[in-house]
């Protein structure tokens, strides 16, 4: 017997065609894939449509797009195709039981590729900062403190400034050598503030102004031209960032409002009456 005719009054059941079915054409587009993977699908029994026209065409079930989401998720997951079909046809698994598969896998690869971003996203903002130095150095010079962590607050504060601008355009050019100068420069500094601070000279003293003095000059040597006004400024912010006050008193308790009061004294000194 051949296949049943439109007119057979006894037609089989692969000529039933839900009117609501799809055409590979159609399942290809809503899907975005190519009717040749359809057909790739086909043949290897990973999704055979479940129904077909009497000439044989294709027609896809909303069974057939559910299974097909399935097969399409479990791709994007990475698993091969073989794999897929071994998943699909464990008995017992309702394709609730797929999604909550799917999700925890998914949910993974979200937390994996977030820390890929995150790396990302530093290396942009270290670009953005200017600091052209390798990971390597970047971690010899400044440890765990990583400076782009403040970039957006820097530069929402001080972002229109001209000093900012002429920061950024100095330490672009800066390699490791510099910044290891730098970096002992400010050790040096600081040595000298902890022991002014511990010896109980006093913050309006020659020394102490003297030192301030110094931390004037490291700014202006090294990031922008730093005024007497704007030395004063940042002392003042010393005292009242508890982040900034935090790092000085892990030097010497104290220290970030007796360097506060030795460039106040000493902005006084250079300021003319």
């Amino acid at each position: 017997m051949g296949e049943s005719s439109p007119l057979d009054p006894h037609p089989t059941s692969a000529c039933i065609v839900d009117p609501m079915s799809f055409s590979v054409g159609q399942v290809a587009r809503l899907a975005g894939i190519t009717v040749r993977t359809l057909h790739h699908y086909d043949e290897i029994g990973l999704l055979t449509p479940g129904e077909r026209t009497h000439a044989g065409y294709r027609r896809y079930t909303d069974a057939d797009l559910v299974r097909l989401q399935q097969i399409l998720l479990y791709r994007e997951l990475g698993f091969p195709l073989e794999e897929i079909a071994v998943i699909l046809d464990e008995p017992h698994t309702d394709e609730l039981t797929h999604l909550r598969r799917q999700h925890e896998l998914l949910t993974r690869r979200a937390q994996d590729l977030g820390k890929v971003i995150n790396a990302v996203e530093r290396l942009i903002d270290a670009h953005t900062l200017g600091i052209a130095l390798t990971p390597e150095e970047r971690f010899e010079i400044f440890g765990d403190f990583r400076p782009e962590d403040h970039d957006a607050e820097v530069d929402r504060r001080w972002g229109h400034t001209s000093q900012y601008a002429e920061s950024r355009r100095r330490v672009a050019s800066y390699t490791k050598a510099d910044w290891l100068q730098l970096k002992a420069e400010a050790a040096a500094l600081n040595d000298d503030l902890v022991a002014a601070y511990k010896a109980g000279l006093p913050a309006d003293g020659e020394h102490a102004m003297d030192l301030a003095e110094r931390h004037r000059g490291h700014i202006t040597r090294w990031f922008y031209d730093c005024t007497p006004h704007i030395h004063r400024c940042l002392g003042d912010l010393y005292v009242d960032d508890p982040r900034f006050t935090a790092t000085f008193d892990a030097l010497a308790p104290g220290l970030a409002p007796y360097l506060r009061q030795a460039i106040h004294a000493n902005a006084r000194r250079h300021t003319p009456h």
